[in-house]
């Protein structure tokens, strides 16, 4: 996966912008259950053999789509999903998610496509300042089920250099 320059989308413009807004609005419910503390919801935005990674810049510029947190399947979804919720381990906190720039890359004649969003990721301790958790950009394969919109792969991939011993909770 090559991260740096520009990839122009291999999409009709007029596709591309309603797929953005539908990508626009998945987002937009996938944080606000996060933020809302909801991670046992989180698998629900996953098709049943869905890909989720998180993956340093340097790691994807190189190829290496080695995961910081890597979960294969939605049960392995669902298992992380009720550990974090059921097993807390660190300190309570309130998560912020931020996204934006949603591009669509290209569309598959099964009505699959590829997008790219740029995220960042604030976070409060209950008794401490906010600060940037992560930034970087979600590289995403999504799919219909039905009327629904459905992560087949997400793949995370985060710019800061140095990140916090304590990510646990998705992206």
């Amino acid at each position: 996966m090559k991260l740096t320059g520009f990839e122009p989308p291999a999409i009709d413009p007029a596709a591309a912008r309603e797929l953005r807004f539908a990508v626009e609005e998945f987002n937009a419910e996938y944080c606000a259950v996060l933020d809302a503390g909801e991670v046992e919801q989180w698998p629900e935005f996953f098709t049943d053999d869905a890909i989720y990674r998180i993956t340093a810049r340097e790691n994807a510029d190189a190829g290496m789509l080695v995961g910081l947190v890597y979960a294969e399947g939605k049960g392995m979804l669902q298992d992380r999903a009720v550990s974090i919720a059921r097993t807390q381990m660190f300190a309570p906190r309130y998560n912020l998610h931020v996204t934006g720039n949603v591009r669509v890359l290209a569309q598959q004649d099964d009505g699959e496509f590829r997008a790219q969003s740029s995220f960042i990721l604030l976070q409060t301790l209950v008794d401490g300042p906010t600060t940037l958790h992560l930034a970087g950009r979600y590289f995403d394969r999504f799919v219909r089920q039905g009327n629904r919109l459905l992560l087949r792969e997400r793949q995370a991939v985060y710019d800061t250099t140095m990140i916090a011993t304590d990510l646990v909770y998705p992206v």
